[in-house]
């Protein structure tokens, strides 16, 4: 019986493919740059700390360039993607990258806003505008969304915020790229196991878990293999929709 944990054989299926995946060093950024490459790909991660980058771009091993930059940045954008042109085009974007952080109603401050606001709509939206001159026609847009976009949440409504903005972003692109036949698809995990929730309290992780109808948190790994299929031609025909990997969190 295999095991999540298990690595499964390669099927080749983004062989001779170049994909950018921002937010790269950990988590299910990490986990799909692994499978990508393992797919066949040629990956280009992005990372803001250059030690967690190096360390990532080691962890991953071949095919793979690391590019240091935050998303919220354009000069940072515009510098990955100088790079990515030696490569001459793009066949897959992954806008990972994204930040979390709690703040009730009557404590949300300018500072909350803006840095939630910044990096996940401000970058997600110009990762993608920036990609566009190299993207091949019949690329694939993946932005990272998440279950708080569509769930009520306390002290979480500012990322919530932010995440079905970038929901709605696929709606507008996928008619807006339809004659490149580019499909633009949101991939919004649940509780999934990475740093971000493991730092939380036992209590809070143990609250969490009790949400979810399958009873566990989600593996990077299996995020991944979702991202996966929205980056291959096994989803060609497949555009415009959201696509949640959360055990039923926000299904029932």
């Amino acid at each position: 019986m295999s095991t999540l944990n298990e690595i499964p054989q390669s099927l080749g299926k983004l062989n001779g493919k170049v994909a950018v995946i921002t937010g790269g060093t950990t988590g299910i950024g990490l986990a799909a740059a692994k499978l990508f490459v393992r797919e066949g790909a040629y990956v280009f991660i992005t990372g803001r700390r250059q030690n967690e980058l190096d360390e990532a771009v080691k962890a991953i091993g071949s095919n793979v360039t690391g590019v240091q930059g935050d998303v919220a940045k354009l000069a940072d954008l515009d510098r990955l993607y100088e790079t990515i042109k030696a490569k001459g085009r793009i066949d897959i974007v992954f806008a990972n990258a994204g930040l979390a952080e709690f703040s009730l109603l009557e404590s949300i401050t300018e500072e909350h806003f803006d840095k939630l606001f910044n990096i996940n709509v401000k970058g997600t939206l110009f990762t993608v505008q920036k990609a566009l001159p190299l993207l091949n026609d019949g690329s694939s847009i993946i932005l990272t969304g998440s279950i708080a976009g569509v769930k009520g949440t306390p002290a979480f409504g500012v990322y919530g915020a932010t995440k079905a903005a970038i929901r709605n972003f696929v709606r507008a692109w996928t008619v807006e790229l339809k004659d490149r036949r580019i499909r633009s698809n949101v991939l919004s995990p649940g509780p999934t196991d990475t740093p971000l929730v493991t730092r939380q309290p036992v209590d809070a992780i143990a609250r969490i878990v009790s949400t979810i109808p399958m009873g566990r948190m989600g593996e990077p790994d299996e995020i991944a293999k979702a991202a996966l299929f929205l980056a291959s031609d096994d989803s060609s025909f497949v555009t415009g929709i959201e696509l949640f990997v959360d055990g039923g969190r926000a299904q029932i």
